[in-house]
């Protein structure tokens, strides 16, 4: 089965489509995305092919992710992704649930991030499993993983707590977005705004309050991107302070 999920994605792979998705990721010598490489296949194509291959054992999806193909690695991580979910719902038969645990499946996770390892990567995967993992459990990994030196740690560290955010918890989203306030990378940048702007989008209150302390100290893009949805005259406020 395994070697049917690489020789359907293979089947419509894009010369063409592979060589912007690989200036667009960043794939150059000392760039972020350095050694990746594209099939040129689209997020849908991909969703579509991989609904065939929900059933692999993490076993295969391990080989997947240990690719340096970024397709082969998005198309784990979506497989990943529906195992985890199917130990969420209640109500289905056997036949329809993950044949994993949730903790089996963390665990896994937490074993791949080196192989998690490019935005779009982190953004499929974080919230829906670690997120939703840690919901009701201790924290403190996510701290240990935005106080580390990889840029991926890091933004799965923030990217899982849009999970809490979902559920109008705001306090580590916030405590995290302090970590990092200072980082130097602008995928950091973006995805604290990001997650800033989803706790406004919630209660604005708790996100200005975030802001009125930190917004003079924040990089510009982090704040952009957390203030993208306020009104022109309160965008400009905090632009100007």
């Amino acid at each position: 089965m395994l070697n049917n999920l690489k020789a359907d994605l293979q089947k419509i792979k894009n010369p063409v489509k592979a060589k912007l998705l690989s200036g667009f990721f960043k794939t150059e010598k000392g760039e972020y995305g350095e050694g990746d490489i594209f099939l040129g296949l689209t997020v849908p194509q991909q969703r579509e092919i991989v609904k065939k291959y929900f059933d692999l054992t993490l076993d295969d999806l391990q080989e997947m992710l240990s690719s340096k193909i970024h397709e082969y690695r998005f198309s784990a991580l979506a497989i990943l992704v529906e195992k985890f979910k199917k130990t969420l719902e209640k109500g289905k038969s056997a036949k329809g649930r993950s044949s994993y645990g949730r903790k089996e499946i963390f665990d896994f996770y937490i074993k791949n991030t080196k192989n998690i390892n490019n935005w779009d990567l982190v953004d499929l995967s974080a919230a829906n499993i670690i997120g939703n993992y840690l919901m009701d459990k201790d924290k403190s990994l996510l701290y240990k993983l935005a106080q580390s030196d990889n840029l991926w740690k890091k933004r799965i560290a923030i990217i899982s707590t849009f999970q809490f955010i979902k559920n109008n918890q705001f306090e580590d989203t916030l405590k995290i977005s302090e970590i990092l306030l200072n980082d130097k990378h602008d995928l950091i940048h973006k995805a604290v705004g990001w997650m800033l702007r989803e706790i406004g989008k919630k209660n604005q209150t708790e996100e200005e309050k975030f802001l009125n302390k930190y917004c003079k100290k924040m990089p510009r893009t982090m704040l952009r991107y957390a203030i993208e949805k306020f009104p022109k005259n309160k965008k400009n406020f905090y632009l100007k302070k």
